[in-house]
């Protein structure tokens, strides 16, 4: 049997980015996970996210940032709604800030997040599962399908929005399907997108134009109801292409689809404890919430950096690190923060829901106001990009 203090489940984006953050602690880490980590190919992957400025400082810390080569800053946003008045835009410089966010792959920033832990003493067990887990006095058992025992003080579920150790656990969730899913693609415009993040509410749902680090290619993000999506994800590539321009209000010219189209759905969910003895739940296995600002991985990491810091902290104050008492604390801080970006992407989704004429006035009136004063609407805009609110130290 291996004596571990830390058993990280789930080798994804942020799994890895609290395995990296703990590696200098003289703490025993292991993180397992059933896949191989994605290969980076050649052309851009569909499946990315947008990286806010509290993300980008956590991962500068942990020497991954840097080793990024795929990246692409995006300095404004542009917001609209279609057959509408209403439209707000912002920029980088408005905030004192070089830019607003990033674009970054989910393979790029796995694989950078494993290159920070090259020299380090981790253990990385990928293509290996669980079998069981039992716990004593003292810790967790975990019987993996090689027939290797691990012993854990701390057992940290980061592995995904499915969770089977939540699920095993019998952690209650509370869940709600949007009734919508994501269709993501890389598309080609034939003007280049200027460093502009953009999206436009649609009757059936917003559409995102994020821009990757070619200046004419760009990762869309369309929320749609369930038949729709599919349809389009199954309708020739001339018809998707021309659907996509027309509903993108021509913004960046004729679009060409490059690569796959895939789909995800989208449901909100929240667990009731991100904490239960010793086992603990990490970004998507604690909380899913609407893409439509693009938070759900910068809630994730900020919850790893939280976790990091709280962890690091005990172990100056020479406090274990299952003291009930500090990991409730944890789960507080993580809890709230959640509840507020599902209770603020919830409201969002239910004004800009439909077409209504009333609600077209509010939205048309409020985008205004954000426009031509910008103090209206800057607290909400500074946490989305990460430069307020309760922070980690190592995100601040």
């Amino acid at each position: 049997m291996k004596m571990l203090d830390l058993v990280i489940v789930g080798g994804g984006m942020v799994g890895l980015a609290l395995a990296s953050a703990l590696r200098n602690s003289g703490l025993r880490i292991a993180v397992v996970d059933k896949q191989q980590p994605a290969e980076i190919l050649a052309e851009a992957s569909p499946r990315v996210s947008a990286i806010n400025l509290a993300s980008e400082r956590f991962l500068e810390r942990l020497g991954a940032w840097s080793l990024i080569q795929r990246k692409q800053p995006f300095s404004g946003m542009s917001v609209w709604e279609k057959d509408s008045f209403a439209h707000f835009e912002v920029e980088a410089s408005q905030f004192q800030q070089p830019h607003l966010g990033s674009i970054v792959e989910n393979s790029v920033l796995q694989q950078a997040l494993l290159a920070s832990l090259k020299e380090s003493s981790v253990d990385l067990l990928f293509q290996t599962q669980i079998q069981s887990v039992s716990e004593n006095e003292q810790g967790m058992v975990l019987v993996l399908d090689n027939q290797q025992m691990l012993f854990t003080r701390l057992l940290i579920a980061a592995d995904g929005a499915n969770s089977p150790l939540r699920q095993q656990f019998r952690i209650p969730l509370a869940s709600w399907d949007y009734q919508h899913t994501a269709l993501v693609a890389t598309i080609q415009t034939t003007e280049p997108h200027g460093n502009v993040a953009r999206q436009v509410f649609t009757p059936q749902g917003p559409l995102a134009f994020l821009p990757l680090w070619s200046a004419n290619e760009c990762s869309i993000v369309w929320s749609l109801p369930v038949a729709l999506a599919e349809e389009l994800a199954s309708c020739s590539v001339d018809e998707f292409n021309h659907r996509l321009a027309a509903t993108f209000d021509l913004k960046l010219g004729l679009c060409e689809l490059v690569g796959a189209r895939v789909l995800c759905p989208l449901t909100a969910r929240y667990a009731r404890q991100q904490v239960q003895s010793r086992l603990i739940l990490l970004g998507d296995a604690a909380h899913t919430i609407h893409p439509l600002a693009g938070q759900g991985v910068n809630l994730g990491f900020m919850d790893a950096a939280a976790l990091a810091d709280t962890l690091l902290q005990m172990l100056v104050d020479n406090i274990p690190i299952d003291d009930p008492r500090k990991l409730r604390a944890y789960e507080r801080w993580r809890k709230a923060e959640a509840v507020q970006w599902l209770a603020t992407m919830e409201g969002f989704k239910q004004l800009f829901s439909g077409d209504d004429q009333l609600k077209k006035i509010i939205r048309g009136v409020g985008m205004r106001m954000a426009a031509h004063s910008l103090p209206f609407i800057t607290p909400l805009l500074e946490q989305a990009l990460g430069l307020n609110g309760e922070l980690p130290e190592s995100a601040r």
